[in-house]
């Protein structure tokens, strides 16, 4: 089993992969011939999720999804990090006891 930091990692860079395909689907909507990322996550057993990166086969523009996806991945980000800052809280509050 990993460890939470290593967990929330891995969701933090899901966040910034999926706030990446977002802000470049927003930048090129009007670039001809230009197809749409996606992002597509899996967990993991141990923990965690693989992320990755795909091209849509069809040009098009869906910004609507991408403003959506931009917010959601803002607010995954946020909610990993503070596990984050709670796990180090937990730790500084144990070795306080221990020292």
């Amino acid at each position: 089993m990993n460890s939470l930091s290593f967990i929330a990692l891995s969701g933090m860079n899901a966040a910034m992969l999926r706030l990446d395909a977002a802000g470049n689907n927003i930048a090129n909507s009007q670039t001809p011939g230009y197809r749409r990322q996606s992002v597509s996550q899996a967990d993991q057993a141990e923990g965690g999720v693989t992320t990755s990166v795909e091209r849509s086969v069809e040009p098009g523009e869906n910004m609507a999804q991408d403003f959506v996806d931009q917010i959601s991945a803002s607010y995954v980000f946020k909610a990993n990090l503070r596990v984050v800052k709670t796990q180090d809280d937990m730790l500084g509050a144990l070795l306080d006891v221990r020292a």
